[in-house]
């Protein structure tokens, strides 16, 4: 699975900032994760129907169809020269740690 054809399709979700794709797991056995971080003002408490949706995105494609797990991250690490590029590795030890 690729991050540049997996996290569009989440993306599209009214209540969705963005999301990273992260695999859990040793290599080659690694599972995809999908790192949810939510729009301000949007509740923890909303990402049940979120993640319900979510599935549901995930179901009508069959690259995306899957991906099981997605984890709310109250805000995504970056890098810090670039302050959008998401710091997967960091999200990947912290969805481990999760899933």
């Amino acid at each position: 699975l690729y991050t540049e054809q997996v996290e569009p399709v989440f993306n599209v979700h009214p209540q969705v900032r963005r999301t990273a794709l992260v695999g859990v797991g040793a290599p080659g056995q690694q599972q995809p994760v999908l790192c949810v971080e939510l729009q301000p003002g949007v509740s923890a408490s909303a990402f049940v129907d979120v993640q319900t949706a979510l599935r549901a995105l995930g179901a009508a494609h069959p690259h995306t169809a899957g991906i099981a797990r997605f984890l709310r991250h109250p805000g995504f690490p970056v890098d810090i020269r670039h302050n959008a590029k998401i710091g997967r590795e960091t999200l990947a030890v912290w969805a481990a740690q999760r899933a």
